[in-house]
């Protein structure tokens, strides 16, 4: 799965094929969710993945207008968007930022449009793909995951969802769960979800945990060379100076990590630990089995932290063509 075969280097290399992203976001109450939809959209623009999807995770009105939002200005205003099931977390940031960002563009509109079931957006684009293709990359709570895995045959498929995800899915790349043990907050604010899925995932996950973006500090050079009509750029400045109280230099890339080591070489960045096990108990605690091969990996530090933000960094600056 992740490019390595009975751990040496292949002699010739093959084409790596375009990722096929579906991307499933929170985008919020925290910001570096800004971060990881325009690393998405960079990449995107480099011609290095596909976007298949944006989708919702969090139930608040703000969020999937938000993602709209960004769709747009990247010049992918046709990309669907979804929104979670009634149980899904709803809530925003605590300085409303998303809804800031739309009465600063002028896009409250976007609010009256009528936005995809998430679980739809899923069944409908991993009908339409090749076997073994698509790679799902969540950076907020796994609601979505959940109720896909629980859905049954409908018009876009005959196969229940975990038979299509079985049958389509390459794998999922996750920013959740805190290595080797803890509690982290994609998980456990709707752990009822995230234990469902990440039992019942029948196909490989990759996990960067808390520990990875929280060492990794981006977002400064963006709100300070993007231009006005940019809200990546937009959303930073007014996130560093109002999310916290106080104003921040920068802020941690939880999200953005999941975003690049979906479509890049996670071992480029990072060291990949595993195959083990995420153990996770129905209140979301986690912990790290090394024990039980259930193909799941996890994410740790290779190099200075710097480094990684650097990167991040140049890839958030991107503008559309």
């Amino acid at each position: 799965m992740f490019n390595h075969v009975n751990g040496q280097n292949l002699a010739i290399k093959a084409k790596v094929p375009k990722a096929r992203i579906i991307f499933d976001t929170d985008m919020g109450p925290d910001y570096d969710d800004i971060g990881a939809i325009a690393v998405l959209h960079a990449l995107a623009s480099k011609g290095e993945c596909e976007i298949l999807a944006t989708v919702a995770s969090d139930g608040h009105p703000s969020i999937a207008p938000a993602i709209q939002l960004f769709n747009e200005y990247f010049k992918r205003s046709d990309l669907p968007v979804g929104i979670p099931g009634p149980d899904a977390p709803n809530f925003p940031s605590g300085n409303n930022w998303n809804d800031m960002m739309l009465d600063h563009f002028h896009q409250q509109s976007l609010k009256q449009r009528k936005y995809f079931k998430a679980v739809d957006v899923y069944r409908e684009i991993l009908a339409k793909e090749k076997d073994n293709s698509v790679t799902i990359v969540t950076v907020g709570f796994l609601s979505n995951i959940s109720e896909l895995l629980k859905s049954g045959p409908d018009q876009f498929s005959k196969l229940t969802g975990l038979a299509l995800v079985l049958k389509k899915v390459k794998n999922w790349v996750a920013m959740a769960g805190a290595f080797p043990e803890g509690r982290e907050f994609n998980i456990d604010r709707d752990a009822a979800a995230s234990y469902y899925a990440i039992n019942n995932f029948p196909k490989p996950i990759l996990f960067s945990g808390f520990e990875i973006g929280d060492k990794i500090l981006t977002g400064g050079m963006v709100a300070k060379q993007g231009s006005a009509d940019n809200p990546i750029a937009w959303g930073y400045t007014y996130n560093l100076k109002t999310y916290l109280g106080k104003e921040e230099q920068n802020r941690q890339s939880w999200d953005q990590t999941a975003v690049l080591c979906a479509i890049r070489d996670p071992k480029k960045y990072f060291y990949v630990n595993g195959p083990g096990k995420f153990e996770l108990d129905k209140e979301g605690n986690n912990s790290w089995n090394p024990d039980i091969n259930a193909s799941h990996y996890f994410l740790s530090h290779k190099f200075p932290y710097h480094k990684i933000a650097d990167v991040l960094d140049k890839l958030m600056l991107t503008t559309p063509r």
